[in-house]
């Protein structure tokens, strides 16, 4: 009974992340700002569908699992906009850390042993299955943003060069989808939603 006391309190405790918002605007509902709990559900599902352009083999449920999880340490850490100074990440990065023992400590220890290497495998994108959960992380934001003509990147006045490295992750990984990206990178330039820097 104890674990499971655990388990539901982990489970309500989820429920703070629908109430996280992100720079990211839902062009279908009135260019509001979207939460982080729908984004990780979107990239989950933008994964699963994206996968058979990996280049190498992922293991698709592990992908999903990091997706789903990536983000529950901004209960506590907030969100922080990708493009942000490096000392900002820096400090975000200490605050995730602390964020993790915290939310994933509220687990048994064996789930909260497997949430927090899941999560840490995840921020450090070593393996394979780090690096596609990465890129998706970053590729549905970026097709977010050209369907709604540059979105939070015009408000922010966020250059070329900052999109295509946060992007770089599908470069080795699925070059289709990486020269999609750059063709659309291209195209952002022209149209002036990102400055050309």
């Amino acid at each position: 009974m104890e674990a499971l006391n655990k388990q539901l309190d982990f489970i309500i405790e989820l429920d703070r992340l629908k109430g996280i918002y992100r720079q990211a605007l839902v062009k279908s509902d009135k260019n509001r700002f979207e939460n982080s709990a729908e984004h990780s559900w979107h990239i989950s599902l933008t994964a699963e569908i994206l996968q058979e352009y990996a280049v190498e083999k992922v293991n698709i449920a592990r992908v999903m699992s990091m997706l789903l999880i990536h983000d529950i340490v901004e209960i506590d850490a907030g969100d922080m906009f990708a493009f942000s100074d490096k000392q900002a990440l820096a400090e975000q990065q200490e605050k995730e850390i602390a964020a993790a023992t915290r939310i994933f400590g509220l687990l048994p220890e064996q789930q909260f042993q497997a949430f927090n290497a899941l999560w840490l495998e995840f921020e450090k994108a070593e393996t394979v299955d780090a690096r596609f959960a990465k890129a998706m992380d970053s590729v549905l934001p970026f097709l977010q943003n050209i369907k709604n003509e540059g979105g939070s990147w015009v408000k922010h006045k966020v250059k070329k060069s900052q999109v295509i490295k946060r992007n770089s992750f599908l470069e080795g990984l699925a070059p289709q989808l990486w020269l999609y990206v750059c063709q659309q990178i291209d195209n952002a330039v022209v149209q002036g939603w990102l400055l050309d820097e």
